[in-house]
């Protein structure tokens, strides 16, 4: 009951938020403030470059107390550009922006890759420090495949707010291929709704941000269709900044290689307070994937899902001991500081079509076992069962699943309710 309530709350918050952002933004739409990017030298012809235009437009916009930077139907090749204090990008239908694949268009900045600050190509559209800013419309935003490879230096990932507060992204599509689609990091009262991501690697990466909502999103990907990460190792830990407080519902979540939505693997700074409800997932391995390896220590707690559909692969992964690349330079927490840990974990209302196992915790450390996890009526077909270990208050009710072959439950150092199954 407590956990119900605390989850309720939780959400009463967020969409409070969200409604007080809209509130804010209905102050300054009193305003009529646009600034149309053709005005300002924009061609639209996919072949001009459009850059210094969209920057004069935006600039513009911000110092002059913000509105709605216009871009109307037409193909806009840009450079990176940055958004200014109050700025919103309105993208009219049937315009696209296209990213240039000239590297001196993409200045060098201290970026966030792989839990860690260091040198990188700044993102095609990129905020820093500001507040009230997004992007909104049914247009189309397409990076460049090129500038994006995610090399030393780092590429440029698509859309990059940093350190920004009331950020919202609506209605649009966006398409990426080699890195990242999106990257909000370190930023607080973000509201993604109705947005379609295609691409190769991570559609949205949330980055140690608080108070996020993901709502009626359409994303397909070749990685995790959504990531929530804290940072890596020492680095992460020595900082400290959670991913905390995230809503994600209703969205339809496809992923060609790994999870839909990726908890890592970069967790040093906690995850935490996180509903998944509504969501319909599609993908290779996980619907819901819980991984970070020993080394980068953090908390991974307060997560809950329900009201899920499992089209394909299994449902739920735990990996606490190997999860997660090591292509980058680890900067490892030693001893067992350096252990991740989960807890207070819950799943109900699970809905599976023939999904290609149900739970697979067995990479989990009996240095630090996972307390508390409680799946709650769970229907349909999978293949494989449930594989736990290390587990203390696991709770299982209204298992009802057909199909698989071999054991329902396997078990080993796992205490609880639920266990004859």
């Amino acid at each position: 009951m407590k956990r119900k309530l605390f989850f309720f709350c939780l959400f009463a918050v967020l969409i409070m938020a969200a409604h007080s952002c809209s509130y804010t933004r209905n102050q300054t739409a009193s305003i009529p403030k646009t600034f149309n990017v053709r005005d300002f030298g924009a061609k639209g012809d996919g072949a001009s470059r459009d850059t210094a235009a969209f920057q004069k437009a935006l600039d513009t916009c911000a110092v002059s107390g913000g509105g709605e930077v216009l871009v109307p139907e037409g193909r806009y090749l840009i450079g990176s550009v940055q958004l200014g204090y109050q700025t919103i990008l309105k993208l009219e239908p049937n315009s696209v922006i296209v990213g240039s694949s000239d590297p001196n268009e993409y200045p060098m900045i201290d970026i966030r890759w792989e839990g860690r600050w260091q040198p990188g190509r700044r993102a095609l559209i990129y905020a820093a420090n500001v507040d009230h800013t997004g992007i909104i419309g049914t247009g189309r935003i397409e990076g460049n495949p090129r500038m994006a490879a995610p090399q030393n230096p780092r590429g440029s990932v698509v859309l990059e707010p940093i350190n920004c507060n009331d950020v919202r992204w609506e209605g649009f599509t966006v398409t990426q291929g080699g890195n990242w689609a999106t990257h909000p990091t370190y930023c607080t009262d973000v509201v993604i709704r109705n947005v379609t991501i295609q691409g190769q690697r991570d559609g949205i990466d949330v980055d140690s941000c608080k108070n996020v909502l993901i709502e009626g999103c359409d994303i397909q990907t070749g990685d995790d269709s959504i990531s929530l990460k804290s940072g890596r190792g020492m680095n992460g830990a020595r900082i400290g900044k959670p991913t905390e407080n995230i809503v994600i519902k209703n969205c339809t979540l496809t992923c060609r290689v790994f999870a839909g939505i990726g908890i890592g693997s970069e967790t040093s700074g906690g995850v935490r307070n996180v509903r998944i409800e509504g969501c319909k997932f599609n993908c290779r391995t996980f619907a819901i994937y819980i991984k970070t390896r020993i080394g980068r220590a953090g908390v991974t707690e307060n997560i809950h899902a329900e009201d899920i559909d499992v089209l394909s692969g299994s449902f739920l992964g735990l990996n606490l001991t190997q999860g997660g690349n090591t292509n980058t330079f680890d900067d490892p927490v030693e001893g067992l500081p350096g252990y991740p840990s989960a807890r207070k974990l819950s799943f109900s209302n699970i809905r599976l079509h023939n999904a290609s196992e149900i739970i697979k915790a067995t990479q989990v450390s009996p240095e630090m076992p996972v307390q508390g996890l409680s799946l709650t009526n769970v229907t349909g077909t999978a293949v494989k069962g449930m594989n736990l270990k290390h587990i203390r208050d696991l709770a299982l009710k209204d298992i009802n699943v057909t199909g698989y072959t071999g054991k329902l439950l396997t078990t080993e150092d796992v205490t609880g309710t639920g266990l004859d199954l």
